[in-house]
């Protein structure tokens, strides 16, 4: 006697049963493989708790779909007329289908269980964000390895708590993940994320804004193109960032914009925010002030459809995160820390050079870098490659390290494709609104008045700096005279 129903002997009943066994064996394989940490590919998590029990149940589905087939083949071969499964448990068989059946639901819902679990925790994870779409993600990843933020989940941020984000989300991955199957994503990736939670349920749940505080000493040094040329600048100021509630200290300053007392709502006429024709401040007293950038309508007719945005720490802190730093910063900070040597002469506008050049690829830029560095001081100063080659192969290796940080040319990732809004040297930043162009009906203007928001306490050659703790009006390091005055620091300051 046949241990179970005779219309589960049919091909695909039994297909269906051998891809489930093995389906499962599978899953229990790699399941203990995750556990164990046999193995660190950020595939294993995809298989494991998605594709694989995707397949399992596919095989299930197909024993009773092939049961339901062979039931009609037999009924029209044999001309039966049609018959509702009867479940006698007289009968071996039937007693045996069902133990099986019963036992392998409880089990199946016992693991579905524990994989969901997994699953879920899975797609929230860093690995599963940062690693499986490898190459559309790399930029971000990679950047957020180094970021401030480095040890907060993406999920914190880019999800936060509650079903209603963590769906919305999941649909939104389902167009990401066709996007990238079918090579349909932008080359850099499009900026801001327009479904990105506000920042109000994402951020404030850690950087509590009635918390903000005090002032923060900013101390720069800057070194010039050349290092053996003339002295690095140095400069020393107070950020006046403020708090957000008068307990804790002065809250105006920086964090003025973030006051829960204040509202402070902007439209942009551009996708990145970077151009603000139109602000508008409500404060505490119930009064409002709007502001017109210069050659705006007085009417708004221009403005008309366009998203009217509350301010919140996304509009300035963009890049919380994902920070490609610009050569000038970066090439910068390596010869304070010692890392590129100041006695190679004109080290800095050399690797500038080599790091901002068309690459097809980073392998290709890892070794034409070297190259073009070595071929620089072996044309125009070859004793340093006689003296001091230990040192240009120390400066060499740190210049590779930033551009495996900040360069990625497979997405056309970099500085120039992200404007950064904290600050105003190498982006409008700050600028976008506090430029002396936005004026309001009553002649009000938001001025980019140096004082605003630093007290420089500190300025001049590294050697000899000039110091006031009173504050000192800002000097620029090259002799421009007062244009700095006139355009925005952007304007020169570009970054490379």
């Amino acid at each position: 006697m046949a241990r179970f129903p005779s219309n589960v002997y049919n091909p695909i009943s039994l297909f269906g049963a051998g891809i489930a066994l093995v389906s499962f064996g599978t899953v229990v394989i790699f399941f203990l493989m995750d556990v164990l940490g046999y193995t660190q590919s950020p595939y294993l998590g995809i298989f494991t708790y998605m594709i694989i029990p995707a397949i399992l149940i596919a095989g299930l589905l197909m024993i009773p779909l092939g049961m339901l087939w062979e039931q009609r083949r037999l009924r029209k071969q044999q001309g039966r007329k049609r018959r509702y499964f009867i479940l006698d448990f007289n009968q071996a068989n039937h007693r045996t289908a069902a133990m099986v059946f019963m036992v392998g639901t409880m089990l199946l819902v016992v693991v579905s269980a524990a994989g969901t679990y997994q699953a879920y925790n899975y797609s929230e994870s860093v690995e599963f964000c940062g690693e499986v779409c490898h190459t559309v993600m790399m930029p971000e990843y990679v950047a957020y390895q180094n970021s401030p933020h480095a040890r907060v989940p993406c999920a914190e941020c880019h999800i936060g708590e509650g079903a209603d984000w963590f769906v919305k989300a999941k649909v939104s991955g389902m167009y990401q993940v066709y996007s990238v199957m079918l090579e349909k994503y932008h080359r850099p990736i499009k900026t801001p994320i327009e479904n990105l939670r506000p920042a109000r349920e994402t951020c404030e749940e850690c950087h509590w804004p009635s918390k903000f505080s005090s002032d923060k000493k900013i101390e720069k040094v800057y070194f010039p193109l050349d290092t053996t040329d003339s002295q690095p600048w140095k400069i020393v100021m107070d950020l006046k960032i403020g708090g957000g509630h008068s307990e804790l200290g002065p809250t105006e300053g920086i964090h003025w914009h973030m006051n829960e007392a204040n509202v402070v709502r902007y439209i942009a006429t551009d996708r990145r925010r970077q151009e603000i024709p139109w602000i508008e401040t409500a404060l505490p007293d119930g009064s409002t002030r709007i502001y017109r950038a210069i050659g705006s309508t007085g009417d708004d007719t221009e403005l008309k459809g366009l998203e009217v945005r509350r301010m919140d720490c996304i509009d300035c802190h963009n890049r919380p995160s994902h920070i490609y730093y610009p050569p000038f910063r970066t090439l910068n900070d390596a010869i304070a820390q010692g890392q590129i040597s100041q006695e190679l002469p004109n080290i800095r506008a050399i690797a500038s050079h080599a790091l901002t050049r068309t690459y097809a690829s980073e392998d290709q830029a890892l070794r034409t870098i070297p190259s073009i560095i070595r071929d620089e001081y072996s044309t125009h100063a070859p004793d340093v490659l006689l003296d001091k080659s230990e040192k240009l192969e120390d400066g060499i290796a740190a210049v590779l390290r930033i551009y495996s940080r900040n360069f990625f040319p497979s997405m056309e990732a970099d500085w120039r494709a992200y404007p950064n809004n904290i600050g105003h040297m190498y982006d409008e930043g700050c600028f976008r609104c506090h430029d002396n162009r936005h004026v309001s009906d009553d002649g009000h203007v938001l001025t980019n008045d140096c004082a605003l928001c630093h007290t420089i306490i500190t300025q001049g050659p590294q050697t000899s700096p000039e110091s006031d703790i009173a504050g000192l009006a800002f000097r620029h390091p090259a002799d421009i005279d007062e244009a700095w005055r006139s355009v925005p620091c952007s304007d020169c300051h570009l970054g490379d």
